[in-house]
C-alpha cells in the first residue's frame, strides 16, 4: 500500500464523497487485494477524514453479493466543474442500472480535486491508501487525467478516462490507462471532413489554443489536417488558460478574414472569448469551441450569443444506439433536465468497466487490466475496442451545434439530426 501525502484538514474538508449503488463497503480493503476482505453483508463505508458523505439510494441485490469500491477523483468544483457535473451525472446513472445485473457489485467513491492536477494527485494517494479501489474513473480535462493516469500505473490500478482527447499522455507506455473517447487525431480529421462537406466551404481558418499539452497537440493536429487539404491557416494564437483579455487573438483573425475558427478553451475562458468576440463584432461563418461549449452552461450564460457554436463532446443524446433513450429518459427522471453531451460517454465507460469486471468474476487488477484490453462492446456510445496503447480508434466522433438554446447533432451525416446550420447569422439577426 501507498502512503498518502500529507492533506491539510482544510483540504480534505473540500473532498467531497459520494458513494454510489451496491452494497457499502468497509472503508479500508487489503492493499494486496480489492477482494481479500470482501465483505458477506453491507457493512456502511467510514468516509476518508474530514470528508463529507453523501449516499444515493443502492438497488437492491441478492444477500452476500460482493461489493467492491471503483474510486473517481474529478474536479466538482473549479474551472471543469460543469463538465464534471455530465461526467458525474452519467457514472451514477450507469451504476445504479448495470448493479441490478452485476454478479459484482460495484461503489462509486469520489473525491473533489478542485479541477487542479496537484490535488488530483494527491486524493489519488489518499484514495489507494484508504481503500485500495479495484479501478479508477475519471473527471473530465486532459491535463487532470494525464496526471491521474500516471498515479493510477504507478499504483497498477485499471484507470478509465472520457472528456479526455489527449492523445501524448497513451504514448508514454501506461500499462493501465484506458479511454473510449476520441482523440484529437480523430477530432481532427473529423472536424476537416465537416468543413469539407459545407457549402460554400470555408477557406480561411483561425485556431485560438490554450499554452497546454492539449492545446499544441490538437492545434497542431488541425494546421496540419487544413493544410492537408489547401486551407489557408490565417490566425494560430495561444493564450494562456484563465487570461481575461481575448482581444489581440480576435482581432488578429478578424483582420485576415478567418471564416472558421477552432478552440478547445475551457468553459469560464470559452464564454469570455465568445462575449469578447460578439463585442468586436467578429463572427467567422463557422466557430467549433471543444470542451467549453459542452455544457448547458453554455447556453444559460450566453442565451442567443451561443448559437451555431459546434462542440465534439464524444456523445449526443441524439445517437441511435441501443440504450440511449434509456439515458436520456433516465436522465430527465432523476436531475430533471436534458442529458448532456458528457453524460453517454461516462455512461458508456462504466459499461466498459462492468462488462470487464463481470467477466474476470473477482477483484483483481491485473486480471481486470487484461479484460479491459479485450473489451470488445456496444455500448451507448457505440463499438468499445482498445488498441494496444488504451485508445479506441474506432469509436464515433460527433459534433453538436447549438441552435435556439439545444444542442443538435449534426455529424456524422448517418447519425445527425439535422445538417449543419451554416453560416452562422450576424449577431444582430438573431
Amino acid at each position: 500500500m501507498f502512503e498518502a501525502p500529507h492533506l491539510s484538514r482544510r483540504s480534505l474538508l473540500r473532498s467531497a464523497v459520494l458513494v454510489v449503488g451496491g452494497s457499502l463497503l468497509a472503508a479500508c480493503q487489503s492493499a494486496s487485494s480489492p477482494a481479500a476482505n470482501a465483505p458477506s453483508g453491507p457493512p456502511p463505508t467510514q468516509p476518508a477524514a474530514g470528508a463529507a458523505p453523501t449516499t444515493a439510494a443502492a438497488p437492491a441485490v441478492q444477500a452476500g453479493a460482493p461489493s467492491l469500491t471503483i474510486g473517481s477523483v474529478m474536479g466538482v468544483t473549479g474551472r471543469y466543474a460543469s463538465l464534471v457535473e455530465q461526467v458525474k451525472n452519467g457514472y451514477e446513472l450507469a451504476f445504479a442500472d448495470l448493479n441490478k445485473s452485476s454478479k459484482l457489485q460495484l461503489q462509486l467513491k469520489v473525491l473533489d480535486d478542485e479541477s487542479d492536477a496537484t490535488k488530483t494527485v494527491q486524493r489519488l494517494e489518499s484514495l489507494n491508501s484508504s481503500d485500495n479501489p479495484l479501478a479508477l474513473l475519471g473527471g473530465a480535462g486532459s491535463d487532470l487525467h494525464a496526471a491521474a493516469a500516471a498515479v493510477a500505473d504507478k499504483n497498477k490500478t485499471p484507470y478509465l478516462g472520457v472528456a479526455f482527447a489527449l492523445l501524448s499522455a497513451h504514448q508514454k507506455g501506461l500499462k493501465y490507462l484506458f479511454s473510449p473517447f476520441p482523440k484529437s487525431p480523430q477530432i481532427a480529421t473529423t472536424t476537416f471532413d465537416l468543413l469539407d462537406a459545407l457549402s460554400p466551404k470555408p477557406t480561411k481558418v483561425a485556431t485560438f489554443h490554450e499554452k497546454t499539452d492539449w492545446g499544441a497537440e490538437l492545434s497542431g493536429l488541425w494546421k496540419q489536417e487544413a493544410q492537408k487539404r489547401s486551407y489557408e491557416v490565417v490566425a494560430d494564437e495561444e493564450y494562456t488558460p484563465g487570461a481575461n483579455d481575448y482581444s489581440a487573438l480576435i482581432l488578429k483573425a478578424k483582420g485576415a478574414n478567418a471564416d472558421a475558427l477552432l478552440s478547445l478553451p475551457t468553459p469560464p475562458d470559452g464564454m469570455a472569448l465568445a462575449k469578447q468576440m460578439k463585442e468586436l463584432d467578429f463572427l467567422p461563418k463557422l466557430t467549433v469551441f471543444v470542451r467549453a461549449a459542452d455544457s448547458l452552461v453554455w447556453t444559460q450564460n450566453l442565451g442567443k450569443d451561443g448559437d451555431y457554436v459546434m462542440n465534439a463532446p464524444g456523445w449526443s443524446p441524439q445517437l441511435k444506439f441501443q440504450g440511449v433513450k434509456q439515458v436520456v429518459d433516465e436522465h430527465q427522471a432523476k436531475y430533471n433536465k436534458s442529458a448532456e453531451a458528457l453524460t453517454g460517454a461516462a455512461y458508456a465507460a462504466v459499461q466498459v468497466l462492468f462488462d470487464a469486471v463481470n467477466r474476470v468474476g473477482k477483484a483483481d487488477r491485473d486480471a481486470l487490466r487484461d479484460a479491459l484490453a479485450a473489451t470488445n462492446l456496444m455500448t451507448v456510445a457505440g463499438q468499445v475496442q482498445f488498441a494496444q496503447d488504451g485508445t479506441a480508434p474506432g469509436m464515433i466522433n460527433v459534433f453538436n451545434q447549438w441552435l435556439a438554446g439545444k444542442q443538435m447533432l449534426v455529424w456524422p451525416k448517418d447519425q445527425a439530426s439535422q445538417p449543419p446550420d451554416f453560416p452562422a447569422k450576424p449577431w444582430a439577426q438573431r
